[in-house]
């Protein structure tokens, strides 16, 4: 009888302990939950709000795909009773999108979802707030995957409020530079091997200066020769002078600059056809020149005419920038063009010069004519994100290329930061006899 008592007693026992362990341990995950987010946020959303997240988008799916209009109903059955035509039973579900596995990300999760006959992106794209709403997650962003299929990426907070600076892995690579975080939390790289000539435009205060700072910082440490065109008397890139192979601070020396640049490229070029290559990458590492990166900044500057010689100098200017932009990306010689405004009322020598640019950055700017010259010809969509961009959102900017866009954020280099690196680095500067030449 006493053995009895004692299996029913820790019977009754073992429940009521598994209660206070499970209420402890929640008790210490909603006290140290708040510190634990902060310090481990990746973590945390893995294990905590990853599931709670999948199990929003399971139970909405349905309900959200129809109150968006992205349901198709189905026509109801007919049944035929004594000779009578007459509906039959209550009509099914409406068919809604299928979707796929959700994928966690470091910052949220994405999925591809898959469109009805009759179906578009664009569909998808105007119920992107009211997936954001319904899942709880700070932003949702859709673009199309392939024929038939988008592409869904929610984010749980904005990466791009607090970016943090991605760890450096394996080798530097060369002309590869990681100036800030996209808004999926990915590094934002700027690769001039595979996008050679970057426009960036951006009002005064808009993080633009803060951009060309982190590219010059990270460009430096690597075996280029940087050249600078700042024809607002050189205040702007007189900080990397130490690492600059040239520097043009009015209009006149740009021109002689620029000229010898073109020079420089013709040379490249006959040094490749005799070698029967068509860059320089194809020649051998010992014969292969130096890459050249050529910042230019406040390019209206080059541009704007008041006298009959101007006109000739803002020609010549505008001319050998499109020649480099069109022979540069073969031959190592690469284009950062920036600028506070840009508009095709600069002349046609502006619009001619913004079609080479492949990669853009627009940053706030005063003018909606500004962004238009940056984004326009690339993504409509691309275009609205940029100018809802607020002057409390300094650094943001949205970048877009060829393969798409998205919105980023550059890291913080102040021109305290940017100077000391120019002059930590100063040793290893290219002295070009072609520029050196063209001063």
């Amino acid at each position: 009888m006493m053995i009895l008592a004692s299996t029913a007693s820790a019977g009754t026992t073992w429940p009521s302990s598994f209660l206070v362990v499970a209420a402890v341990l929640v008790s210490g995950l909603l006290l140290a939950g708040p510190a634990l987010r902060r310090r481990y946020p990746v973590a945390w959303w893995l294990l905590f709000g990853l599931p709670v997240a999948c199990c929003r988008v399971i139970r909405t799916w349905r309900p959200l795909m129809a109150g968006c209009g992205l349901a198709v109903s189905r026509r109801p059955a007919l049944t035929v009773v004594s000779g009578l035509v007459g509906k039959g039973a209550p009509p099914p579900q409406p068919l809604v999108p299928r979707f796929g596995f959700i994928r966690p990300t470091a910052g949220g999760f994405w999925l591809l979802a898959r469109l009805l006959p009759g179906q578009v992106p664009d569909d998808f794209v105007k119920a992107a707030p009211a997936m954001a709403e319904a899942w709880g997650m700070h932003a949702v962003r859709v673009a199309p995957q392939k024929p038939g299929t988008v592409r869904i990426t929610a984010s749980v907070t904005d990466p791009l409020a607090y970016p943090r600076i991605p760890k450096q892995r394996g080798p530097v690579h060369l002309l590869r530079v990681a100036v800030g975080a996209l808004e999926t939390g990915a590094a934002w790289v700027i690769d001039l091997r595979r996008i050679p000539h970057w426009l960036i435009v951006g009002a005064t205060r808009s993080g633009k200066s803060t951009l060309i700072n982190a590219l010059v910082a990270g460009l430096a440490p690597q075996p280029v020769a940087l050249v600078g065109v700042d024809c607002k008397g050189g205040m702007e890139l007189s900080l990397y002078e130490p690492r600059l192979s040239a520097l043009a601070t009015n209009r006149e020396q740009a021109v002689r600059l620029l000229a010898a640049l073109v020079d420089l490229t013709l040379d490249r070029m006959t040094v490749c056809r005799a070698a029967r290559v068509r860059n320089i990458w194809g020649l051998p590492e010992q014969e292969r020149p130096l890459p050249v990166v050529v910042i230019v900044d406040e390019i209206a500057e080059l541009f704007l005419i008041a006298s009959r010689n101007e006109k000739d100098e803002a020609h010549a200017a505008g001319t050998a920038l499109i020649r480099l932009a069109q022979l540069g990306a073969a031959l190592g010689v690469f284009l950062v063009v920036a600028g506070q405004r840009v508009g095709s009322d600069l002349g046609p020598g502006v619009t001619a010069l913004r079609a080479q640019l492949g990669g853009r950055v627009c940053h706030r700017v005063a003018d909606p004519g500004t962004a238009e010259m940056a984004l326009g010809d690339l993504n409509p969509d691309a275009l609205k994100a940029a100018q809802a961009i607020t002057p409390e959102q300094a650094g943001t900017a949205v970048l877009a290329s060829g393969d798409g866009w998205e919105r980023a954020r550059s890291h913080l280099i102040t021109e305290a930061d940017a100077e000391a690196i120019a002059a930590e680095y100063a040793h290893l500067t290219p002295h070009l006899s072609e520029l050196l030449d063209a001063k």
